[in-house]
């Protein structure tokens, strides 16, 4: 007798790669900003002695936007490169800002965020929260929004050699939760350098989210497959695309729908 053979295998045979992981960024993503990240970054600067008013701080802030979704790590050092002494000061003075930040005022979630994550899992897909902040961060924001029973796995820059663009954060994830095709995967994220990461792991879907670090446009061009308006949008896309057969090569993404919000410049 032949052995029988599993749905997934079944969809797998006609073309289409179910969706098992979402890689979802965090701040900006799954976590209004609230220009708490600016903030954090102004106050880490400061402290080495880069002021609001003078051309260092208007350089080193549109680094931080161009930068998004890289770990703060390779963001400082690129700030201060003479001196890794002075990034590494920078580093530990926006860990303690951004912590202080959430104490304070908390987290917000973003739109349909919780409802997002309630609708993947009863879909039977992962997820898994990664940040290009510091564990410390992490760990602060997940505390105090209390999503730990909601998600499957959490990475911060910490857990992997490289951090966005580089694909070691997506992959550790498919590691850790033992994904057997990494055309399985999804990845949801707000600024581009996590959209080329999801590109370089090879996920199935790349979806873009609007209203956050980069516009729609640059999220494009960086390799995004869908454009989302919000993480809410994320469950839908997942569940019918991930089960549709691939697009054609050359086919355009699929836009965000007409009226949404838009994102905005990076």
């Amino acid at each position: 007798m032949a052995p029988a053979v599993s749905e997934r295998e079944h969809e797998q045979a006609r073309g289409a790669i179910p969706v098992s992981l979402a890689c979802c960024g965090l701040i900006g993503t799954m976590v209004s900003d609230g220009g708490t990240v600016d903030r954090a970054y102004a106050e880490a600067i400061a402290t080495q002695g880069v002021f609001l008013g003078t051309a260092a701080y208007a350089k080193c802030m549109a680094q931080v936007h161009q930068a998004r979704g890289q770990s703060e790590t390779e963001v400082l050092r690129a700030m201060f490169p003479e001196n890794e002494a002075r990034a590494q000061a920078a580093q530990i003075a926006l860990d303690r800002s951004f912590c202080d930040a959430v104490g304070r005022m908390g987290a917000t979630p973003a739109p349909g965020a919780v409802n997002a994550m309630e609708k993947m899992a009863r879909a039977g897909i992962r997820v898994c929260v990664i940040t290009a902040f510091s564990r410390r961060v992490l760990n602060a924001v997940l505390d105090n929004l209390g999503w730990w029973d909601w998600i499957n796995l959490a990475l911060s820059a910490d857990d992997a050699p490289r951090g966005f663009p580089a694909p070691d954060l997506i992959l550790t994830a498919m590691l850790r939760l033992g994904v057997a095709d990494v055309r399985e995967t999804a990845v949801a994220h707000d600024a581009l350098n996590g959209i080329m990461a999801g590109t370089r792991a090879g996920a199935g879907i790349v979806a873009g989210v609007l209203g956050g670090a980069h516009s729609g446009d640059r999220l494009q061009l960086a390799g995004a497959t869908h454009l989302i308006p919000g993480v809410a949008y994320l469950p839908e896309l997942l569940i019918t695309v991930g089960r549709e057969a691939p697009e054609q090569p050359g086919t355009a993404p699929q836009a965000a729908p007409t009226g949404q919000a838009t994102g905005t410049s990076g």
